[in-house]
């Protein structure tokens, strides 16, 4: 029913905030993490949730990821906008959570730009565009295997945060963004993390397409 499928993504993303965002601000206060820590994190508790939550709302926790599906056609257009705003609602509580842990002034995890809002841009595109083009493809019916699922996307996200982290913070979220922006108080190129990882994935699907086109039959001999 649709309201189990809302309590899951409000519960998903509340906790991909509380240890994705969390573990950043951990690190804040104690170094004990590094970036790759943080990074293993966001990979961990993706995998978690796909393997927690993915049977009962498809664990999307994410609003780009439920825009990219339905773009793709494999979600119902009424249900985009109550999952949006249930993951928003949790990623609100979620970082409300982080809050109680940090320090005064500390960021909750917030994404920035390393350099400028262009280069931001750039990196979240492709972040977002790869990542949805990694879920499109291993949740078609033909390459979809149980767990395998779950390790290919959670490792995804842990490679390009890794990666793409002291770049531009890889969001890939709208939700994982705006959030601790709003709760902190840090709005510096929130557009960036609003309209980047929806593009990026609206192209992945555009990718996603031609991947599947097939080579005409050749016309009959007369």
């Amino acid at each position: 029913m649709l309201r189990h499928c809302l309590l899951a993504e409000a519960l998903g993303t509340a906790v991909l905030l509380v240890f994705g965002t969390g573990a950043a601000v951990v690190d804040e206060q104690t170094h004990a993490l590094g970036h790759g820590g943080v990074a293993a994190a966001f990979g961990l508790v993706v995998l978690v949730l796909i393997q927690g939550l993915g049977h009962v709302s498809g664990a999307h926790v994410n609003p780009a990821v439920t825009v990219g599906f339905w773009a793709a056609g494999r979600f119902p257009g009424r249900r985009v906008l109550p999952y949006v705003g249930a993951q928003l609602v949790g990623a609100l509580g979620g970082s409300g959570l982080v809050k109680l842990l940090a320090t005064s002034g500390s960021t909750l995890g917030a994404t920035l730009p390393a350099h400028d809002a262009g280069q931001a841009f750039g990196v979240e595109l492709f972040l977002s565009f790869w990542l949805m083009l990694v879920i499109l493809r291993v949740t078609s019916s033909y390459y979809e295997q149980g767990l395998l699922v779950g390790l290919t996307i959670s490792a995804t996200v842990g490679l390009e945060a890794l990666v793409g982290g002291p770049l531009s913070g890889a969001s890939m979220n709208p939700a994982r963004s705006l959030a601790p922006a709003l709760v902190s108080g840090h709005l510096e190129a929130l557009w960036v993390y609003l309209v980047a990882p929806v593009a990026g994935m609206l192209l992945a699907v555009a990718a996603d397409r031609l991947l599947e086109l097939r080579e005409l039959p050749p016309p009959p001999t007369p």
